[in-house]
């Protein structure tokens, strides 16, 4: 059994926890996402059980990855940083019941499993903390957008002048 795939029942039973950093490329669904494979992600997990005697885990991802910029198509340093709590139930139903006992949007609650295996679960927490549309705060070289900007004359003008004859 790999050191990832946990028992999240007696994980969050026994107050577990497990840390470490893992590479941007051995994330596949990640670097699908990013503009090269570089950088780490460095993740935290911890098991509890909430007041409401639930199972819970604490996902917590922190890095900088390299996203492409969709304003002026150039890589940028992004830097995640990511905290949820999972609830956990035993089956779909169950999952369903604790929502409506805690209803609490901030905690998302799962399915959770004998052979729960965590390298997912960070990994979801990372896509999560990505931006939906990555850009720069201020592009670095704007000015083949400034040029293209300026270029192109408004429609509107044309008829300005058609107007005063």
């Amino acid at each position: 059994m790999s050191a990832f795939v946990i028992d999240a029942f007696e994980f969050c039973r026994s107050n577990g926890h497990r840390d470490g950093v893992t590479p941007v490329a051995e994330m596949s669904r990640l670097n699908k996402d990013c503009a090269d494979q570089s950088g780490h992600v460095s993740w935290a997990v911890d098991g509890a059980t909430s007041k409401q005697g639930y199972p819970q885990m604490t996902l917590s991802v922190a890095g900088t990855v390299q996203l492409m910029c969709q304003r002026c198509l150039t890589p940028f340093s992004y830097e995640m940083q990511s905290s949820t709590v999972l609830m956990l139930g035993k089956d779909d139903a169950h999952a369903d019941e604790i929502e409506e006992v805690i209803a609490d949007e901030s905690i998302d609650v799962i399915v959770g499993s004998r052979q729960c295996d965590i390298r997912d679960l960070i990994e979801d927490e990372a896509l999560l903390a990505l931006p939906q549309v990555p850009k720069h705060d201020v592009c670095p070289d704007s000015k083949l957008l400034d040029v293209l900007k300026s270029e192109k004359p408004s429609p509107f003008a044309g008829l300005k002048d058609l107007k005063s004859e």
